[in-house]
């Protein structure tokens, strides 16, 4: 069986696991205070192109959205995000657990918009309700969509405009970074989020996540949320080390433009087939339509997960390609199909 399950499935990067190895008996200081995790703080600063952004590693995604929203929120105060966000739908309640409600719109192929935004800011008028404050968006989505550096500045000029945060969760970023669509940088991220997070665990690394807070009213005491919600890792060098490998010589990109041309050579098979799709097919995650019949003959041999019902004859499948995806799994697929 090969699975186009998920971006996760395998280890990590072999350049990942030397580094790892050669600095195993090395002694430094703990919490991420090595210079190896300073280091990589610096390099992803200066890729973002602002000196004054504040870098911290966690171990993964959940852990990422549920910190910062609820370090970045008073009580009161509430989150908005699309149906279909990861911290709504696949975060076992998190972000509620932390004493936060989301409030949830439908999203246009799974990314917000202002006049979305705006329906959630003006409906929540007094102190009878909870207090929208930030703004979350994943790039890509959860449904493999881009955001284009048009619709960022549009949103971001909102949120300062209504005194909202801005919030990127990027656990797929390096794929959006690398579309063939895609028009936006790290740079452009710099300065139209507040906050947003690099993705290591789905591109190459063994686990991590890195945070990187733009704004400075973020910044104050984030350690300390860390710390209380199990995050600051006495061996925080584990992934201090892993980003350094993956940005020094930007292993991070060349990975995920593998991932997006395994992603491309799907694609194009299935187009080829006479087959559409979920959502237009611009990233790592794509969301073919197949007849119900043929779903079941390739379960038999390759992993997925079977999205959404469509008709009664047919279905959408998600395949998702990774750093480590081998073409011969993507051939194999395609003749099968």
């Amino acid at each position: 069986m090969y699975s186009f399950k998920n971006d996760y499935s395998e280890g990590a990067h072999p350049a990942i696991l030397k580094a790892l190895m050669e600095t195993n008996l090395e002694q430094h200081e703990g919490y991420g205070e090595d210079k190896y995790s300073q280091l990589a703080r610096e390099i992803i600063k200066g890729k973002v192109n602002n000196p004054h952004a504040q870098v911290h590693f966690v171990c993964g995604g959940t852990q990422a959205n549920l910190i910062v929203i609820s370090a970045s929120l008073k009580p009161h105060q509430s989150v908005i995000s699309a149906e279909t966000g990861h911290i709504n739908i696949h975060e076992t309640g998190a972000i509620e657990a932390t004493g936060h409600k989301i409030n949830t719109v439908k999203g246009e192929n799974g990314k917000l918009t202002v006049d979305k935004i705006k329906e959630v800011v003006e409906l929540h008028v007094d102190e009878h309700m909870v207090k929208p404050k930030m703004v979350y968006i994943s790039n890509t989505t959860e449904i493999g969509t881009l955001y284009k550096k048009r619709e960022l500045e549009d949103i971001y000029s909102y949120c300062k405009t209504n005194d909202l945060y801005l919030f990127l969760d990027g656990a797929r970023l390096g794929s959006a970074l690398c579309s063939k669509e895609n028009d936006l940088t790290l740079e452009d991220l710099g300065r139209l989020t507040d906050v947003f997070y690099i993705g290591g665990t789905k591109n190459g690394a063994l686990i991590g996540e890195g945070i990187v807070i733009n704004n400075r009213k973020l910044q104050e005491d984030f350690r300390f949320y860390m710390k209380q919600r199990g995050a600051l890792l006495a061996k925080g060098r584990i992934l201090g080390i892993q980003f350094l490998e993956l940005f020094k010589d930007d292993l991070y990109f060349k990975l995920a433009e593998h991932a997006n041309i395994m992603a491309e050579k799907l694609k194009e098979g299935i187009e080829k087939k006479g087959y559409g799709f979920l959502t237009p097919p611009v990233s790592n995650q794509i969301f073919p339509i197949l007849p119900n019949e043929v779903i079941e003959r390739l379960a038999k041999k390759y992993h997925f997960y079977l999205w959404s019902k469509v008709d009664d004859k047919t279905s959408a499948i998600r395949l998702v390609t990774s750093w480590a995806t081998k073409e011969e799994g993507v051939t194999a697929f395609l003749q099968d199909l």
